[in-house]
């Protein structure tokens, strides 16, 4: 593709470079791929290029002399300084590998956390987050003896900004917010939250693993301290992920990992750690991912992550639309008003979560799946805003950039067909 950025989308054209969304299953059906909250497909230039590593240019990186090292170095270091723009992050030792976004926010909790936190200390959470951002943090706590508090969230899934100053002070050492709920599809105001962290005294930490796929992440307009992303979701491979950290926070943090990598020098009675970012990568990184998700950016930044906010949103109104006219289904999260200028999804993703009266979502899943059409069911690691809800589990369509109108139909034709399949039983 080419490295400018598209004008508008052609989801039709840009599918052709997914294999997997022009093959037909082994039952004949064409593939709806409606899943893409949970890890997104790969084009052919990605998949390619990772290809052509193995092949041909593949060794372990860095400290080797020989000339497929240096290769290999080159692209693994290329693909960070493509992430440091990706980020408009300052420096590019900023721009730490890790293996998802869970790891991320671990090596946060692990590192800075235990280095900076105590008894009576708070951290401070939203009813809104996933597990892999509340988990580490109530780890943290039971380490440390600081206390984890939340920020609810409204009947119709926006945070409860009226309350942050309630429950921000001078013990809160830690705000950590997903930039884009995983289930709801609600938007955050971050820059906000963040501006009131800091002025609380607090440090901000971002999971952006649902935002860095959609709309535009310029780290020093966001105003965090650190953001934390996932290769899967934005058309790289699994298996890496991104934790972006400001570099004076980062300066300050021990290394979390020991062993190969990580240091300078290593005696008997003691080590030195490396300079960043090698002091927080320990051990053999995961190089041909790198680079995978260096090429998935490149692809990304081709088309313009302004065009596929826009074109997601067009899908969501129109999801937004032809669900709500089905009766017994209930959508969740904020709602999407149309004016006479657009739809107004300011503060919604491409994510539409429901349920339907009387029929579990995972019945409702394995029905649409019968038509082709892959969505998630369950709580989607999200247990806390499922109770807060009153639910127990939840169906959820999560669009890209390469799907279309056609596919939004076609999932409330099926989910049409569901209910009535499931009276007959």
């Amino acid at each position: 593709m080419s490295t400018k950025p598209l004008e508008t989308i052609d989801a039709k054209r840009l599918r052709q470079d997914f294999p997997i969304l022009t093959a037909r299953r082994p039952d004949g059906k064409q593939l709806v791929y409606l899943d893409n909250a949970a890890s997104t497909q790969r084009p052919r230039q990605v998949i390619d290029v990772m290809v052509d590593v193995y092949a041909a240019r593949y060794a372990n990186v860095h400290r080797g002399i020989h000339w497929l090292s240096e290769q290999a170095t080159d692209l693994y270091e290329a693909a960070r300084e493509k992430i440091r723009a990706f980020l408009n992050a300052p420096a590019l030792v900023e721009v730490i590998f890790t293996h998802g976004t869970t790891e991320s926010i671990n090596l946060v909790a692990r590192s800075w956390g235990d280095a900076n936190l105590k008894t009576g200390d708070e951290i401070l959470l939203t009813e809104l987050e996933h597990h892999s951002n509340i988990v580490p943090w109530q780890q943290l706590a039971a380490r440390t003896g600081a206390t984890v508090r939340w920020l609810p969230i409204s009947d119709d899934g926006r945070l409860r900004l009226d309350l942050l100053g309630d429950l921000l002070g001078k013990r809160t050492k830690m705000v950590a917010v997903a930039g884009v709920s995983n289930v709801l599809g609600t938007i955050n105001p971050v820059t906000e939250i963040a501006q009131r962290a800091h002025a609380a005294g607090a440090v901000i930490l971002v999971d952006a693993a649902q935002w860095a796929p959609h709309l535009p992440l310029d780290v020093q307009a966001l105003g965090a301290d650190f953001v934390a992303f996932s290769g899967h979701k934005m058309l790289g491979p699994t298996g890496v992920g991104v934790l972006w950290g400001r570099r004076e926070l980062l300066e300050t943090m021990p290394s979390f990992l020991g062993g190969g990598g990580m240091i300078r020098r290593v005696r008997k009675d003691g080590f030195e750690p490396a300079e960043l970012p090698a002091k927080l990568e320990a051990g053999t990184p995961p190089i041909v991912e790198a680079i995978g998700l260096g090429a998935a950016i490149d692809y990304l930044n081709a088309i313009g992550l302004k065009n596929i906010a826009r074109h997601e949103q067009l899908l969501t109104q129109r999801a937004v639309g032809v669900l709500s006219a089905i009766k017994d289904v209930r959508l969740l999260g904020p709602r999407i008003e149309t004016t006479d200028h657009g739809p107004r999804t300011t503060d919604h993703s491409g994510i539409v979560s429901f349920t339907v009266e009387g029929i579990h979502a995972h019945d409702v899943a394995q029905l649409l799946d019968r038509h082709g059409i892959a969505v998630r069911a369950g709580h989607h690691c999200a247990m806390p805003l499922h109770q807060r809800l009153g639910l127990t589990a939840t169906a959820r369509a999560s669009f890209y950039f390469y799907n279309t109108p056609a596919e939004v139909d076609a999932l409330a034709t099926a989910l049409e067909d569901a209910k009535r399949v499931f009276r007959r039983r």
